[in-house]
């Protein structure tokens, strides 16, 4: 099958719905950076501890593609799933209290960052082992198949997981079962410290997807309204029954691969160069361009943000802990299972 790129469409003239609508994704990018921000401040205070991947430079792609599911959807995620639990409306409270430790996380404060869990929005993690969740997403689907649910199955994964066996497995099922899961591959050119170049002895993607027979696109991971584009086909599709979609795209961290990264694999120029396309900036720009934000706006989508951040410090910093005498309960079960 072929590959092909998807791009936004630019509009002179929209609704006041659809200027709203954009609004909202601009709010939720920024709400995602600004987090991410006060997470790696955090951090360096000792408040979260253990793993941290942020999500900075690629906050595109999870607030574009939630714009195309339902609540009856499934989303699993890869350990840098910060921004997609938070564009498909988890708590920022909850978040906070689970990085921090605390029992009143969204997984008692027992996950951590890299293990989010949210039942209520159909949120499967966070899954810290490389390509260890693509099985689960084929699952998920698969289940909602079998009973006639028209739900899709978005898994995140990162470029590096295309190079693991689960990638092949999982792929060659989707397409044999007719799965409805969208994977999407979150492209940022670099496999923790090994660029893409480097490990992939051909680093198009889509190509690798496309000969397992799945329907594969290459989209601008940093162009929100493509990413929204490209996810809204792709679901029309999988709820059509036509077998799982493939996007590819590509984007960059400007990050570290976590907080433990001493980053000497890249030269500081390349991450400045790439934020020249940082896709908030891109969005802002686009908006202003088109008369569809003024800086008011903007300053007050910044001020709202700022407040949910606090808020969810400030929840996290007055949870409690939990109780020592319950960290066994979830590990053994009490009942016997004569």
């Amino acid at each position: 099958m072929s590959t092909k790129t998807v791009t936004k469409e630019k509009k002179d003239k929209v609704s006041p719905e659809q200027r709203e609508h954009y609004h909202h994704l601009l709010h939720q990018m920024i709400l995602i950076r600004r987090y991410e921000e006060k997470a790696a401040e955090l951090y360096q205070a000792s408040k979260i501890r253990g793993f941290l991947h942020l999500y900075i430079g690629e906050e595109a792609i999870a607030t574009g593609v939630m714009q195309a599911l339902t609540p009856e959807d499934s989303v699993v995620a890869t350990y840098r799933e910060h921004g997609h639990a938070l564009a498909r409306g988890v708590s920022a409270d909850v978040i906070m209290a689970e990085m921090y430790g605390k029992v009143t996380g969204c997984a008692r404060g027992r996950g951590g960052s890299m293990h989010l869990f949210d039942k209520e929005h159909r949120f499967f993690g966070g899954n810290a082992i490389v390509c260890s969740h693509l099985p689960l997403a084929v699952g998920i689907a698969l289940a909602d198949k079998m009973q006639n649910k028209p739900n899709v199955t978005v898994c995140f994964l990162g470029e590096g997981a295309v190079a693991e066996g689960e990638f092949h497995e999982s792929l060659n099922l989707g397409a044999l079962w007719q799965t409805p899961t969208l994977f999407v591959v979150e492209n940022n050119l670099y496999c923790m410290g090994t660029a893409l170049r480097y490990h992939s002895s051909n680093p198009n993607l889509t190509e690798k997807a496309a000969s397992y027979n799945v329907k594969a696109v290459q989209i601008d991971g940093n162009d929100v309204l493509a990413v929204e584009q490209a996810a809204h086909e792709a679901c029309d599709y999988l709820r059509s029954g036509k077998g799982p979609y493939f996007i590819e795209a590509i984007t960059y961290r400007f990050r570290p691969h976590s907080m433990f990264d001493a980053e000497l694999y890249r030269e500081k120029a390349e991450v400045e160069e790439h934020k020249k396309r940082d896709p908030i900036i891109l969005f802002t720009n686009y908006l202003k361009e088109n008369n569809l934000i003024e800086d008011g706006e903007i300053q007050a989508i910044e001020a709202d943000v700022a407040a949910v951040v606090q808020h969810s410090v400030d929840f996290a910093e007055n949870s409690p802990w939990e109780e020592v005498e319950d960290l066994t309960r979830f590990v053994y079960t009490e009942r016997s299972l004569s």
